[in-house]
């Protein structure tokens, strides 16, 4: 497994200490449009912590979409997002199915790398949405999935010299602690609310290199106490793990 504290610092060298990014466009698929959308669970808590009414998500995404599917040209314009400014970070979110063979993996890894290259000439930090695995109920199930779906992200992050934010990894640490804990939809394959709230935790953790636990943002009581601090403590265990 690739280690990227290194990466991490080189590319957050542009902001001084205790800085964060104060917008971020979010690019992939239903995995981050499913349960209100991952960009505004991410934005919540961000304000939260920083109390900063001046942070802003956006987020452009294409249900079943694979990363070579998005015009990153074009989302790197900010007129394309109603905004005067540039974003001071991408964060990038493959297609599920993208690991799942050879020729796939390299696809997306080629990918990662075009596309953080392209970003970083336009000033924008890079980051890569790692995603999770599926459950045995979705037919493109496999044992020991996130071996090949931690395999892919970190390669694709050492390659590109993207942030690699490793939800895929902490749904996995989850439900090794928890295994009653419902983190998937019913489907299997998309992110349940718990799920998502997850994801947005772990976000927060590697982009801004603090610790999520604690904060009381649980989208209108539908996270409970007791799973708000579990999964915040998922979140940034991972985050140690790693850096």
């Amino acid at each position: 497994m690739f280690r990227f504290n290194l990466v991490v610092l080189l590319l957050l060298s542009n902001m001084v200490l205790g800085d964060y990014p104060r917008s971020i466009l979010f690019v992939g698929n239903s995995y981050f449009y499913y349960n209100d959308s991952m960009h505004n669970h991410v934005e919540e808590l961000m304000k939260e912590s920083f109390r900063d009414a001046n942070i802003v998500t956006k987020s452009s995404t294409i249900g079943g979409s694979r990363l070579h599917n998005h015009d990153i040209d074009h989302l790197l314009v900010p007129e394309n997002l109603q905004r005067n400014e540039q974003v001071d970070m991408v964060i990038m979110q493959g297609g599920s199915g993208e690991v799942l063979n050879e020729s796939s993996r390299k696809k997306f890894i080629k990918t990662a790398v075009e596309y953080s290259l392209k970003a970083r000439k336009k000033g924008v930090i890079p980051a890569l949405f790692m995603t999770h695995a599926y459950m045995e109920n979705d037919y493109r199930f496999e044992p020991n999935l996130i071996q090949k779906i931690e395999q892919t992200y970190f390669q694709a992050g050492a390659e590109s010299g993207a942030l690699v934010i490793p939800v895929g990894s902490a749904y996995e640490r989850a439900y090794a602690k928890n295994n009653q804990i419902k983190l998937h939809h019913p489907d299997g394959t998309h992110p349940g609310m718990l799920g998502t709230y997850l994801g947005a935790c772990v976000i927060f953790a590697f982009i801004t290199n603090k610790s999520p636990v604690g904060l009381s943002y649980n989208y209108l009581d539908r996270v409970s106490k007791e799973d708000r601090l579990f999964l915040q403590q998922i979140a940034w265990e991972v985050y140690l793990e790693y850096n």
